[in-house]
């Protein structure tokens, strides 16, 4: 029996983000029916597919009301999302993070507030450089970086809106080193890069001005990435990201992209492979899963 699997995306990228068109090819190949479909259209039968994969959704966080309600609907009518409702929902907060410092994992230092709070947070950091970015964002957006106690960063703070933030100082490995993605497909790690802002930046996306170079990571930083994966229950998922840096040696996570993460497949072009089996694998029997391969 033929498994018919939709993949979600926005109505900006309504035939899929050009990255991911190869991935549709490898789906069929590994015995899967792939439908692309837009999450925000009403008229999509949602029930009529065995499972949903979300790729271009990089509007959720825009309309994260919206989204969660999606999840619930898929919930409700019994289709199952890759990676798992119940762990999108838990990735689309980054105090996330601090949960995973509870539990061993080596992030960059970061708090939590909102509302008064917020400037009470930045000012204990008087003197130091911070990071501020909402918890629920993607793409920078909303983010901010100023020497807490500055009047320039107070002005910054003012535009930024009524919600929840993560204030982090600010880690200068990022524009001498760069910032690390290893990429999982089923609990296996598949391929890492090295994104780089641009000159005074410290963004690394590719709006900004940021460079990627596939880089093969060391045994310490792949452990590393590892063990975050296996801290948040995610070490099987069928897709995964892992952001970090590098400070005196020792990986610090980031963030841990289990959503929608862009997954740099046209710089390991066999990822899209190892994407389309560990996707089947989580949906067909095993000897379907393994007669594709």
């Amino acid at each position: 029996m033929t498994v018919r699997i939709a993949l979600a995306t926005s109505a900006e990228h309504p035939d899929l983000h050009e990255h991911d068109l190869p991935l549709v090819t490898e789906l069929q190949a590994a015995g899967l029916e792939p439908v692309v479909e837009v999450w925000t259209d009403p008229s999509v039968d949602w029930s009529s597919y065995d499972a949903v994969l979300l790729r271009s959704v990089w509007d959720y966080h825009t309309r994260y009301l919206e989204f969660t309600e999606w999840l619930g609907q898929l919930d409700k009518a019994g289709v199952r999302v890759l990676n798992d409702s119940a762990l999108i929902r838990w990735n689309a907060d980054k105090s996330y993070l601090l949960e995973l410092r509870e539990r061993g994992v080596a992030i960059v230092p970061s708090q939590v507030a909102a509302g008064d709070c917020l400037r009470e947070v930045v000012g204990g950091l008087s003197g130091s450089e911070v990071v501020i970015k909402p918890t629920v964002s993607a793409s920078a957006l909303h983010t901010v970086r100023g020497l807490a106690g500055s009047e320039e960063l107070s002005r910054a703070m003012d535009d930024l809106p009524d919600t929840v933030y993560l204030v982090q100082p600010f880690q200068p490995e990022i524009q001498t080193d760069g910032e690390w993605s290893l990429m999982y497909f089923g609990g296996v790690y598949s391929h890492a890069v090295v994104k780089r802002p641009t000159t005074g930046d410290y963004r690394v996306q590719h709006e900004f001005g940021g460079s990627v170079e596939l880089t093969e990571p060391s045994a310490a930083i792949l452990a590393g990435a590892t063990d975050a994966l296996t801290a948040a229950g995610a070490g099987t998922a069928p897709y995964a990201r892992v952001d970090g840096i590098v400070v005196n040696g020792r990986f610090l996570l980031m963030e841990l992209e289990l959503i929608e993460p862009y997954l740099f497949l046209p710089d390991h072009p066999e990822s899209y492979t190892a994407l389309a089996q560990a996707v089947a694998a989580q949906l067909t029997p095993a000897d379907v899963s393994q007669e594709n391969r």
